[in-house]
């Protein structure tokens, strides 16, 4: 796969491509928790056609928070998929970075951003290894990403969220739930799961934990979700 991007502080993406190699799908990093159940890589996912969360929109959640201005600054959609979601938000005007581990996913979002006109920055990199990025964001989307970590995983992701995110800057989480037996989306987590990894100690204050609903192909009227703002404060 293209190696984990490093971006400067002069906001120049820097990126090695390599390419996947076939004894080698995971590019030398340790497949997540979600990739060792599925037996493939991400990016497998989306070669050959749209994986469930994928919808050909932005998530109506997502949407209703671009309208209600709560993404501002410099914004991060970690896990940004086919980019839907930071599209959206770059077409309000904001710069938008989308990360994700997906080269497919990244390349058809920066075709999508060429095809609308969009100046948004698109690029492979591990969301477990935030920190490579080099650069801080007022705003952090997550979009159907925290779930699909394992308890180990989570840790690590929202350590690294630390080194990117500014003081006062604050994240945006949406994920599925476990609130609904009879319709979960995969990975389901608790309130529990979603809040522990931001602890004060570590910096973060969770602001409010909702019910929403994430839109998937196998659940076009939404799957019980949690949305969750959380902020960063000094330690």
């Amino acid at each position: 796969m293209i190696e984990p991007l490093g971006i400067s502080h002069d906001d120049t993406v820097m990126s090695k491509q390599t390419g996947l190699r076939a004894d080698d799908p995971y590019g030398g990093r340790r497949p997540t928790s979600h990739e060792r159940q599925a037996g493939q890589p991400w990016d497998a996912s989306y070669r050959g056609g749209s994986p469930p969360w994928e919808i050909g929109a932005p998530q109506p959640a997502v949407v209703r928070l671009a309208d209600a201005g709560v993404f501002t600054g410099a914004v991060l959609d970690a896990g940004c998929g086919t980019g839907e979601n930071a599209l959206h938000i770059a077409s309000q005007g904001l710069r938008v970075l989308g990360i994700d581990v997906a080269q497919t996913a990244v390349g058809i979002a920066r075709e999508r951003a060429a095809a609308r006109g969009l100046d948004t920055e698109f690029a492979v990199a591990d969301a477990l290894h935030l920190g490579r990025l080099d650069r801080l964001f007022d705003t952090v989307l997550d979009c159907a990403l925290f779930h699909a970590f394992d308890h180990d995983e989570r840790r690590a992701y929202v350590a690294g969220l630390a080194t990117v995110t500014r003081r006062g800057g604050r994240i945006h989480i949406l994920c599925f739930s476990d609130s609904d037996a009879e319709t979960p989306g995969p990975h389901p987590v608790s309130r529990e799961e979603l809040e522990a990894p931001f602890t004060p100690e570590a910096g973060w204050r969770i602001v409010s934990v909702r019910p929403e609903r994430l839109d998937a192909t196998f659940a076009p009227d939404g799957a019980p979700a949690w949305l969750a703002m959380i902020e960063r404060n000094d330690v």
